[in-house]
């Protein structure tokens, strides 16, 4: 941990100490080198905040240390000291990278001063370093729990394909994580300090998603009374997600595609180009392919987006990764709500492994939250499970032996029942179509249920 360290470099004793004095009363801790060589060696054993060098040192120039340090140590920040009439060198050392320089014979409080700014400029510098590790922690594939050959397999795709700029389609059911394995592929590539930005494209009109897509011009119609950045442009050399795209309007995809091909799009009540650099990660829970023979969706879209297609499964295809997952969301959970981590039965988790999850991931993350929420217990069993549960486990027990129409019978109740009876929420998580979905509703006979 750093606590305030400044390195003083100097071949005048005097001088050194001159300085030390000076620094310590305003609370740093000081280091001291005579030489280029000696100070290397302190950098590489100590945690340096600062450091103030003078130009002239017996073995090597300050200006010929300095962008040493910058390479090896690119958060310290450096000060050059300055003989009276020398500032071209201060000026050159700036150039290089330093933060600032003095002149031998200004007065103590220039260097406190300048001191101090470093150092606020160092704390920022490690606040957003910091920032950043966390960023790229929380987005990483290591964040992707579970170690089912479908999910390493899907994984390894897209570790793969991280630094490729071509499209990519990730297929999977509703809850199955598209947007983490978005986020992850983002962090991983060239474009990590850069951009990410996401929408849905089954959450707008036609209309709507064009301007929240490319932006518009004021004027451009009723209601634009300035400009409006599209999301393309907040992404410029980023990466932008498409969840949902089997969703977008299929005039809308033409707009689409012209980008993909071209990197240029003129937005509503504009005549000029916009270029942009982005790479597109598209996301579905549809058949595009069936969308395509239905008229819905363009065929050099699909094949310009689908490059490197990824397969996520469902959690019902990984059941072995369910006991992981659900540790990993209790631990969670149980930190977020300030609660002790229970003890978990076996019994809870069979009682889990027995569920179907038509919501995957994303649903067994909701049951974990809830019932860490709901109970205050040293150990969880089966019992544990809230009553709506228990019935939902029961009725899509996999071990139970049905007839295949009254499991899917019994499944599309389920899913009805879990979005308050609505067909086109209902229809995605199933993975069907509005009107297939009607269909066995009709041969079902639940349209009156």
């Amino acid at each position: 941990m750093r606590h305030n360290k400044v390195l003083i470099i100097d071949d005048e004793p005097e001088l050194r100490n001159l300085i030390k004095r000076l620094l310590e009363l305003e609370g740093f801790s000081i280091l001291t080198a005579g030489n280029s060589a000696e100070a290397l060696e302190i950098l590489n054993k100590n945690e340096i905040d600062i450091v103030v060098s003078d130009v002239r040192l017996p073995d090597k120039s300050g200006l010929e240390l300095l962008p040493i340090i910058k390479k090896q140590f690119p958060l310290i920040e450096v000060i050059i000291l300055t003989a009276y009439g020398r500032i071209e060198d201060g000026v050159n050392a700036i150039k290089e990278g330093a933060f600032d320089y003095i002149v031998k014979g200004d007065e103590d409080n220039k260097l406190i001063f300048v001191v101090k700014n470093a150092h606020e400029k160092v704390k920022m510098a490690n606040r957003i370093s910091h920032l950043e590790k966390n960023v790229l922690s929380k987005y990483s594939f290591d964040s992707i729990t579970g170690s089912s050959p479908l999910i390493l397999e899907a994984i390894s795709i897209a570790k793969k394909s991280a630094n490729s700029e071509a499209p990519i389609l990730l297929i999977g059911e509703t809850g199955t994580g598209k947007e983490v394995f978005a986020q992850s592929i983002h962090y991983e590539s060239n474009r990590r300090n850069e951009p990410f930005v996401a929408i849905n494209c089954s959450g707008f009109a036609k209309d709507l998603l064009e301007s929240e897509m490319f932006g518009y011009k004021a004027g451009a119609f009723t209601g634009a009374v300035k400009n409006k950045k599209g999301l393309f442009e907040e992404a410029d050399r980023g990466t932008l997600f498409l969840d949902e795209i089997g969703d977008m309007d299929i005039a809308l995809q033409a707009k689409l595609l012209r980008v993909l091909e071209n990197n240029t799009f003129i937005k509503a009540g504009d005549t000029k180009e916009t270029s942009v650099d982005v790479r597109v990660i598209a996301a579905t829970n549809k058949d595009l392919k069936k969308l395509i023979g239905e008229g819905k969706f363009r065929d050099d879209l699909f094949y310009r987006i689908s490059v490197i297609q990824i397969n996520l499964p469902p959690l019902r295809k990984r059941v072995d990764d369910i006991k992981e997952l659900a540790d990993n969301f209790i631990n969670i959970f149980s930190k977020k709500l300030k609660k002790n981590i229970p003890v978990i039965e076996q019994t809870f988790y069979d009682k889990l492994c027995s569920y179907t999850f038509p919501g995957n991931t994303r649903e067994l993350k909701n049951i974990i939250e809830r019932i860490i929420l709901l109970f205050d217990k040293s150990t969880l069993t089966a019992s544990d499970l809230t009553l709506e549960i228990t019935n939902r486990l029961d009725e899509y027990s996999i071990s139970k032996p049905e007839k295949l129409e009254d499991v899917e019978r019994n499944h599309i109740l389920s899913v009805l029942k879990s979005v308050d009876n609505n067909k086109n929420e209902a229809a995605d998580i199933l993975g069907i179509g509005l009107t297939t979905l009607y269909r066995k509703l009709n041969d079902y006979k639940l349209t009156e249920e």
